[in-house]
């Protein structure tokens, strides 16, 4: 069976959970013998995937247009395909095109929902309306719909109640507990000027509403004084939104020692160290289907507090491998609050974080490993190649 994983994001370009998601999923069916696998991703050329960029005369069109062109080269170029795997809208129109001109299976991976991320607008525009056309197509004529947890299929059929609900399988997102695991390695700490005798909380992600950066800024400001705070945030979506996250940074280093701010997303060996070291991890997401750098701060053996949403329940036990708080659209400040209390009560008791850190690591070992995730995957190729 010949299966075209159909991608914005491949290594060396990933910035997000989806990312992450293809490269090790890809990685682990290149290993299985009843799988070929072709990699079409957007982008410049690349040695393991096909890369397909902008067309010329899309280069200054809207975000959203340049997307669809870029589709339009990958349909050309996945003809041969049994059964084709999109992720995220900007490739699910490749997917469903294909799947229509070439009569192939169609699956599609939902690692987040356009109706629940109304904020992308500020950063696409009109284009947010294309994007959210092209998912709702995608997701209506697909042959399988994977989620990457039970709280992401929920709100798939929540968004598109015209879909069959036998059609959406929950599949967990994993990682690479060999990536990701404890290191003794301080050198990162030191070359960014976090004090390796100081506690500290970290944050790693990118500055975009659905991450919630800007409620852990303010939720700093209760953190016990000798509490450092990391945060490792670039790529903002919007200026706006950048310096708005900017302005909050620097106000709170006005106000405590021990405020550093990464603005660019570091080399994989560099976010171990940060992880590893922390007392805590945080994850103050708004919307979360799943939410993949949980796993890895636990597979660094680092205890985790996060929001309620989402898929992050299923990944991070409350009060096993982490604490949660519950996040309220309408209470931000209570929010801000209960993450500050739940931070400062790990803070003050390393010996119960790093055992909330050591079970977070066995769990993920146990429970969240690619190999076995690419298994359920490829029956799911292959159920849906029966279908088509």
């Amino acid at each position: 069976m010949r299966v075209g994983i159909l991608t914005r994001e491949f290594p060396p370009d990933v910035y997000g959970g989806a990312g992450v998601h293809v490269e090790h999923l890809v990685a682990a069916l290149r290993t299985a013998r009843d799988v070929g696998v072709d990699v079409h991703c957007f982008g410049a050329p690349r040695a393991a995937a096909r890369a397909h960029e902008v067309p010329a005369e899309l280069a200054s069109a809207n975000s959203a247009v340049q997307a669809l062109g870029v589709d339009l080269s990958i349909v050309d170029a996945v003809a041969g395909c049994d059964v084709l795997h999109s992720h995220t809208w900007y490739a699910n129109f490749a997917g469903h095109l294909g799947s229509m001109l070439y009569g192939v299976a169609h699956i599609v991976t939902a690692h987040s929902l356009e109706p629940r991320r109304p904020w992308k607008a500020e950063q696409l525009g009109g284009g947010y309306r294309i994007s959210s056309y092209v998912e709702r197509s995608a997701y209506e004529a697909a042959t399988a719909v994977i989620a990457v947890s039970e709280g992401m299929r929920a709100d798939i059929l929540d968004c598109y109640p015209e879909l069959d609900p036998g059609k959406v399988q929950v599949i967990y997102n994993g990682v690479d507990a060999r990536a990701y695991s404890p290191t003794q390695d301080i050198t990162t700490l030191i070359e960014r000027g976090i004090d390796p005798e100081r506690p500290y909380v970290v944050f790693v992600g990118r500055i975009t509403r659905q991450k919630g950066v800007i409620h852990l800024v303010n939720a700093a400001r209760a953190l016990p004084p000798e509490a450092q705070l990391v945060l490792c945030a670039g790529a903002a979506d919007t200026p706006e939104l950048g310096a708005e996250v900017a302005a909050g940074i620097a106000s709170l280093q006005r106000e405590r020692t021990g405020v550093v701010w990464i603005e660019k997303m570091l080399p994989r060996a560099q976010v171990v160290s940060l992880l590893s070291h922390a007392t805590v991890f945080c994850c103050p997401s708004v919307y979360e289907p799943l939410g993949i750098v949980n796993l890895e701060a636990s597979a660094c053996a680092t205890a985790v507090v996060a929001s309620d949403v989402g898929g992050i329940p299923e990944v991070v036990a409350d009060g096993l491998t982490g604490l949660l708080v519950h996040y309220d659209a309408g209470d931000p400040g209570g929010f801000e609050a209960g993450l500050a209390a739940r931070l400062t009560e790990l803070l003050g008791d390393p010996k119960r974080a790093a055992a909330m850190g050591a079970a977070g690591r066995e769990r993920v070992v146990k429970e969240f490993g690619w190999p076995a995730i690419a298994v359920r995957t490829a029956q799911v190729y292959a159920a849906a190649y029966e279908k088509a």
